[in-house]
């Protein structure tokens, strides 16, 4: 198998900007490198340099609404993590309600089993699989309801496809750097709507470190 469609169903999250500082403001849509994370938790995999060069295609389902919260932030300003100094509330932006459909191609991942593989043997013998803790989208708080395996002939009435385009106002990374933010990679994209349920050519990702 060399793609799979999953349909993925998040009743809240926050996909914190990276320049984001104080004020957590949110992406409005899940950036292809907090999907490619959660697809490496659901099978377990820690490495996530494991299934580099996987492609991956985003459709959007739902128009999530957007609220703000107070909450606190923990940043480490003191050496001693019990210190106050290093709890501070701040806003921070939530997204509701959130569909969206990803395809997962599996690209020049060389991995045996690579990516897709796995992610079908995932869903349909689950007790093969060993993994830990819950499936999140993004922060750990932002717990994944439900993932399901979509036929070839699943259909919907419109999507809205995530679109590379290097003169796009959305800005989104695909690799992420955790350490700092050198080796942090971005693409630039637009929101196009379509009925078309196959990703067009300009709606896949290639997940690479470099």
């Amino acid at each position: 198998m060399t793609t799979i469609a999953l349909k993925v169903e998040v009743p809240i999250a926050c996909f914190r900007q990276s320049r984001a500082r104080e004020y957590g403001e949110t992406y409005p849509v899940p950036p292809p490198s907090t999907v490619y994370g959660m697809l490496l938790s659901l099978v377990g995999e820690v490495d996530r340099y494991k299934h580099c060069g996987v492609k991956l295609a985003i459709a959007l389902l739902s128009e999530p609404e957007k609220s703000t919260v107070i909450r606190t932030f923990h940043r480490f300003k003191t050496k001693n993590i019990h210190d106050s100094k290093n709890n501070k509330p701040d806003y921070q932006e939530l997204l509701t309600n959130i569909e969206f459909i990803v395809w997962v191609d599996a690209g020049v991942d060389k991995s045996k089993p690579n990516l897709v593989e796995r992610l079908e043997k995932a869903l349909t013998n689950p007790a093969s699989i060993n993994r830990f803790g819950g499936l999140c989208l993004g922060e750990s708080r932002d717990l994944v309801n439900d993932v399901t395996l979509l036929p070839e002939n699943y259909n919907t009435e419109s999507m809205r496809w995530l679109i590379r385009d290097e003169y796009g106002l959305l800005t989104l990374p695909y690799w992420v750097d955790h350490v700092g933010s050198r080796e942090t990679r971005w693409l630039s994209y637009e929101i196009q709507e379509c009925p078309v349920f196959q990703p067009p050519e300009l709606s896949w990702t290639s997940v690479q470190s470099n």
